[in-house]
């Protein structure tokens, strides 16, 4: 049996969203690129608008595909806030990760006037985010067909996280959380918000990029996924 990498998308992503990160990945690792309804392989579904939804949609998907070996859950931006929540229900359930390793997120509960209520945006503003954001290819921004098609899928995160913005305030996990920020990202001054969030242990790393570093780090990422199943309480490269 294979150690078990469960990986959770960003707003607006899907299952393929990580597929960039699977060929630095060892063979001793199963890839779980999970997804919420309403996109990818669940496109026929309907969408999640609602984060306590969102949490029990994705640990249903880990708890039906949990082997017996260890494993880690990494999320990004959306699927880091998620992550905390889904570390802690199966930490309920006697079955946590080793590590939650979170990156493009500083951490729930910081205020940020200008993530509020961005799913009520009109599509002129909207998209003004979705480029101040990147990761979204300009062909899906200057495409009406595309854009209609992944706006409401977009707008649905969006909603998820905006509509009860702190309902983690209070949670601890006993689960050590390791964050990664990319140097230009507005929030990445409060990045040890995190450490609040676990008892076990928290480190920190700051990389060079926008919110969507991670593209440009794929083998450095792995790497670091790698070393999070040998559980050291601050994990570094």
């Amino acid at each position: 049996m294979k150690k078990q990498l469960f990986l959770l998308h960003f707003a607006g992503g899907n299952s393929y969203s990580y597929n960039f990160l699977k060929s630095y990945l060892g063979h001793e690792y199963e890839f779980i690129s999970l997804e919420l309804p309403g996109r990818g392989k669940r496109f026929q579904e309907d969408l999640i608008r609602d984060k306590r939804e969102a949490i029990d949609d994705y640990v249903s998907q880990i708890k039906m595909l949990r082997s017996n070996e260890p494993y880690v859950l990494y999320g990004h931006s959306m699927g880091a806030t998620l992550g905390l929540s889904v570390t802690k229900i199966m930490e309920e359930a006697g079955d946590p990760p080793n590590y939650l390793v979170v990156s493009g997120n500083a951490g729930p509960g910081l205020k940020d006037e200008s993530r509020k209520n961005r799913h009520l945006l009109g599509d002129a503003e909207f998209k003004e985010v979705l480029i101040e954001l990147g990761g979204i290819p300009d062909e899906v921004l200057d495409n009406d067909e595309l854009y209609e098609f992944f706006a409401p899928i977009i707008r649905a995160d969006f909603e998820v996280l905006e509509k009860d913005n702190f309902s983690e305030e209070g949670t601890t996990v006993s689960v050590p959380i390791y964050t990664i920020m990319g140097d230009r990202e507005d929030t990445v001054g409060c990045i040890e918000n995190w450490k609040q969030f676990t008892s076990e242990g928290h480190s920190t790393e700051i990389w060079a990029g926008n919110h969507f570093f991670i593209h440009n780090q794929g083998a450095r990422l792995v790497k670091l996924l790698e070393k999070a199943f040998e559980r050291p309480k601050v994990l570094h490269l």
